[in-house]
Protein backbone atom coordinates (compact mmCIF):
# COMPACT_ATOMS: atom_id res chain seq x y z
CA UNK A 1 0.00 0.00 0.00
CA UNK A 2 1.26 3.38 -1.30
CA UNK A 3 0.99 5.64 2.01
CA UNK A 4 -0.48 8.99 1.46
CA UNK A 5 1.15 11.79 3.53
CA UNK A 6 0.16 15.29 3.86
CA UNK A 7 2.33 17.74 4.78
CA UNK A 8 1.48 21.31 5.63
CA UNK A 9 3.57 24.72 6.42
CA UNK A 10 3.33 28.38 6.93
CA UNK A 11 4.10 31.23 5.48
CA UNK A 12 5.79 34.29 6.76
CA UNK A 13 4.45 36.76 9.10
CA UNK A 14 7.02 39.08 10.61
CA UNK A 15 8.63 41.67 8.01
CA UNK A 16 12.47 40.70 8.69
CA UNK A 17 11.08 36.66 7.35
CA UNK A 18 12.33 36.38 4.01
CA UNK A 19 11.34 32.86 3.80
CA UNK A 20 9.71 30.11 6.29
CA UNK A 21 11.62 27.80 7.17
CA UNK A 22 8.63 25.31 7.37
CA UNK A 23 8.17 26.22 3.79
CA UNK A 24 11.77 25.63 2.97
CA UNK A 25 11.88 22.40 4.28
CA UNK A 26 8.75 21.06 2.52
CA UNK A 27 10.42 22.55 -0.81
CA UNK A 28 13.46 20.76 -0.21
CA UNK A 29 11.61 17.36 0.10
CA UNK A 30 9.42 17.76 -3.15
CA UNK A 31 12.43 17.62 -4.61
CA UNK A 32 13.60 14.26 -3.27
CA UNK A 33 12.81 11.29 -6.04
CA UNK A 34 11.31 8.04 -5.48
CA UNK A 35 9.67 8.03 -2.04
CA UNK A 36 7.93 4.96 -0.56
CA UNK A 37 5.41 7.00 0.10
CA UNK A 38 2.62 9.60 -1.83
CA UNK A 39 3.51 13.27 -0.70
CA UNK A 40 0.52 16.00 -0.96
CA UNK A 41 1.76 19.38 -0.09
CA UNK A 42 -0.49 22.13 1.71
CA UNK A 43 2.27 24.97 1.75
CA UNK A 44 2.73 28.35 3.35
CA UNK A 45 -0.53 28.34 4.86
CA UNK A 46 -1.50 32.08 6.24
CA UNK A 47 -0.85 32.75 9.32
CA UNK A 48 -3.85 32.98 11.07
CA UNK A 49 -5.66 31.41 13.89
CA UNK A 50 -9.28 30.18 11.68
CA UNK A 51 -8.06 30.17 8.23
CA UNK A 52 -4.80 27.71 8.87
CA UNK A 53 -7.21 25.41 10.58
CA UNK A 54 -10.10 25.47 8.04
CA UNK A 55 -7.47 25.59 5.40
CA UNK A 56 -5.59 21.61 6.65
CA UNK A 57 -8.95 20.53 7.71
CA UNK A 58 -10.70 20.86 4.13
CA UNK A 59 -7.57 19.28 2.81
CA UNK A 60 -7.45 16.15 4.79
CA UNK A 61 -10.87 15.99 4.09
CA UNK A 62 -10.46 16.20 0.14
CA UNK A 63 -7.71 13.61 0.47
CA UNK A 64 -8.28 11.37 3.32
CA UNK A 65 -3.89 10.92 4.31
CA UNK A 66 -2.57 7.94 6.09
CA UNK A 67 -0.48 10.64 8.28
CA UNK A 68 -0.03 14.34 8.05
CA UNK A 69 2.79 16.42 9.32
CA UNK A 70 2.14 19.68 10.22
CA UNK A 71 5.05 21.93 10.03
CA UNK A 72 5.79 25.30 11.67
CA UNK A 73 9.15 27.67 11.98
CA UNK A 74 10.85 27.77 15.38
CA UNK A 75 13.50 31.14 14.61
CA UNK A 76 15.14 30.36 18.05
CA UNK A 77 15.67 26.48 18.14
CA UNK A 78 18.46 24.72 16.53
CA UNK A 79 16.95 21.20 16.37
CA UNK A 80 13.53 19.71 14.70
CA UNK A 81 11.22 19.85 17.78
CA UNK A 82 7.82 17.39 17.76
CA UNK A 83 5.07 18.39 19.52
CA UNK A 84 3.34 16.06 22.25
CA UNK A 85 -0.09 17.72 22.14
CA UNK A 86 -1.52 21.29 21.79
CA UNK A 87 -3.79 23.01 24.14
CA UNK A 88 -7.24 25.21 23.54
CA UNK A 89 -8.77 26.38 26.52
CA UNK A 90 -7.22 24.18 28.72
CA UNK A 91 -8.24 21.03 26.80
CA UNK A 92 -5.07 18.86 25.59
CA UNK A 93 -4.79 16.92 22.42
CA UNK A 94 -2.28 14.45 22.34
CA UNK A 95 -0.51 12.63 18.93
CA UNK A 96 -1.43 9.66 18.99
CA UNK A 97 2.14 8.71 18.02
CA UNK A 98 4.69 7.55 20.27
CA UNK A 99 7.16 10.23 19.92
CA UNK A 100 9.99 8.71 21.90
CA UNK A 101 9.98 5.58 20.14
CA UNK A 102 9.90 7.73 17.05
CA UNK A 103 13.16 9.43 17.66
CA UNK A 104 14.85 6.47 20.27
CA UNK A 105 18.61 7.36 18.10
CA UNK A 106 18.00 10.68 17.19
CA UNK A 107 19.43 12.31 19.93
CA UNK A 108 19.61 16.22 17.74
CA UNK A 109 15.56 15.57 17.44
CA UNK A 110 14.10 17.22 20.72
CA UNK A 111 9.65 16.23 21.81
CA UNK A 112 8.21 19.40 23.27
CA UNK A 113 5.14 19.57 25.22
CA UNK A 114 4.39 23.35 24.31
CA UNK A 115 3.53 24.08 20.54
CA UNK A 116 3.98 27.64 21.27
CA UNK A 117 0.61 29.08 21.68
CA UNK A 118 0.05 30.77 18.49
CA UNK A 119 -1.11 29.72 15.04
CA UNK A 120 0.89 26.46 15.32
CA UNK A 121 -0.64 25.77 18.56
CA UNK A 122 -4.00 26.60 17.30
CA UNK A 123 -3.46 24.24 13.79
CA UNK A 124 -2.30 21.56 15.52
CA UNK A 125 -5.43 21.32 18.00
CA UNK A 126 -7.46 21.77 15.46
CA UNK A 127 -6.47 18.67 13.59
CA UNK A 128 -6.07 16.59 16.43
CA UNK A 129 -9.54 17.44 17.24
CA UNK A 130 -10.66 16.79 13.54
CA UNK A 131 -9.05 13.59 13.59
CA UNK A 132 -10.44 12.54 16.91
CA UNK A 133 -14.25 13.85 16.54
CA UNK A 134 -14.26 11.88 12.54
CA UNK A 135 -12.87 9.22 14.33
CA UNK A 136 -10.56 8.91 11.57
CA UNK A 137 -7.30 6.34 11.99
CA UNK A 138 -4.72 8.85 10.56
CA UNK A 139 -1.58 9.65 12.04
CA UNK A 140 -0.93 12.81 12.70
CA UNK A 141 2.35 15.37 14.60
CA UNK A 142 3.75 18.52 14.39
CA UNK A 143 7.80 19.58 13.91
CA UNK A 144 9.05 22.67 14.65
CA UNK A 145 11.98 23.83 12.10
CA UNK A 146 15.05 25.69 12.81
CA UNK A 147 15.91 28.54 10.42
CA UNK A 148 17.41 26.89 7.87
CA UNK A 149 21.42 27.75 6.96
CA UNK A 150 24.02 25.93 4.61
CA UNK A 151 25.00 24.29 7.59
CA UNK A 152 22.43 22.46 8.69
CA UNK A 153 19.82 22.10 5.77
CA UNK A 154 21.16 18.58 4.81
CA UNK A 155 21.26 17.41 8.35
CA UNK A 156 17.37 18.96 8.77
CA UNK A 157 16.23 17.27 5.44
CA UNK A 158 17.89 13.84 6.04
CA UNK A 159 16.48 13.73 9.66
CA UNK A 160 13.14 14.86 8.69
CA UNK A 161 12.96 12.39 5.63
CA UNK A 162 14.43 9.79 8.42
CA UNK A 163 10.90 10.83 10.12
CA UNK A 164 8.73 10.16 7.59
CA UNK A 165 9.75 7.11 6.91
CA UNK A 166 10.14 5.78 10.53
CA UNK A 167 6.17 7.26 10.14
CA UNK A 168 4.99 5.43 7.49
CA UNK A 169 6.57 1.82 9.30
CA UNK A 170 5.22 2.05 12.36
CA UNK A 171 8.37 2.24 13.89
Amino acid sequence: MNTKILLTSFDTWQPHQKSNSSDDLLGRISLIKSLPYSLSFLRKLPVDFQEAPNLAIAKINQLQPDLIVCCGMAESSQTLTLESCACYDQEIMKTTVNLEDLIGDLPTIKISDNAGKFVCEALYYAVLKHLANSQLNTKCVFVHVPILTPKNTNKIVAYFSVLLTRLTTDK
